[in-house]
């Protein structure tokens, strides 16, 4: 057989164990207890028992169990929402089960994405100012941004090269981008986001050659990629920073979305209090990357 025909065939045992690893780790996670299944001899492992899942969703125990186990058993929708619905998953977590069995997820959210930054795009950004804002890929790519962005995260985004721009690539390599989110558990999120984001694409070359380089790029993201499987979706919140001419302050992250939910989206980082109004007016005083 040669390497072209192994790869499809490679590519769908991954995904299989992918899924098999993400349907252990929500079992794991249940408390038995709070959904109402009866104690029975003593648990071995955290959790939910395979056969527990099993009856939950109405599914033969072997037939869950190679599912688990990442063989070739191909669910139908309407048992794999039956799983899911056992395991608690969120609409997110549900939509990830579908990607990875290799089923159109009910919300089809592939529709065409936008190609380009028209000039009417960048002078929005312009206008948002003192607001940080930019436009990201769902790879987390950037591909526009307004100087308030430059100077809240301390770098000059004209200056680098087109595959830097990227939030986690310079989270995972930029001291500077690093120092300025105030958030110990930065790193694990951003990869629960790349995680869910790249279940849709998973064989795009474009997509593995990112994750490929945000491994080359730090052993910390490798072993949080490879040790965890939670997924989150980009959502709205708020963000703390840490800038060394404002101190502390928080903004609220809002994203839009221009087109389907999972197309290019804007980023804007508004102030909630005086001093997230402050320290936005003291940055708009400052040079670009400062």
């Amino acid at each position: 057989m040669s390497l072209i025909s192994e790869a499809p065939v490679q590519a769908r045992t991954d995904t299989r164990k992918q899924l098999g690893a993400f349907l252990r780790a929500r079992r794991e996670s249940l408390d038995p207890n709070r959904l109402g299944l009866p104690r029975s001899g003593r648990r071995r492992t955290p959790g939910l028992r395979r056969e527990e899942v099993a009856m939950l969703a109405d599914v033969g125990v072997t037939w869950y169990t190679w599912l688990e186990q990442g063989r070739e058993v191909n669910p139908s929708a309407s048992v794999l929402n039956a799983v899911a619905a056992a395991l608690q998953c969120s609409p997110l977590e549900t939509r990830h089960l579908f990607v990875l069995a290799g089923l159109v997820p009910q919300e089809n959210l592939q529709l065409p994405q936008c190609e380009g930054v028209s000039a009417g795009t960048r002078r929005m950004l312009d206008s948002l100012m003192p607001q940080p804002a930019s436009i990201q890929k769902p790879n987390f790519d950037i591909v526009a941004w307004n100087d308030s962005f430059c100077r809240l995260m301390g770098i000059d985004f004209a200056t680098l090269p087109d595959a830097d721009r990227n939030c986690i690539y310079q989270y995972l390599t930029n001291p500077t981008w690093r120092s300025r989110l105030n958030n110990p558990n930065a790193l694990p999120t951003f990869v629960s986001y790349f995680r869910a984001a790249m279940a849709e694409h998973r064989g795009d070359a474009a997509w593995e050659d990112k994750l490929a380089r945000f491994i080359a790029a730090s052993s910390e993201f490798e072993a949080l990629w490879h040790q965890r499987n939670d997924v989150r979706g980009v959502e709205n919140q708020l963000k703390s920073f840490r800038h060394p001419l404002v101190g502390e302050f928080s903004l609220q992250q809002m994203y839009w979305y221009s087109a389907p939910r999972n197309g290019w989206r804007m980023l804007v980082y508004l102030p909630v209090d005086e001093a997230g109004e402050h320290a936005l007016a003291r940055l708009a005083e400052q040079p670009r990357a400062d």
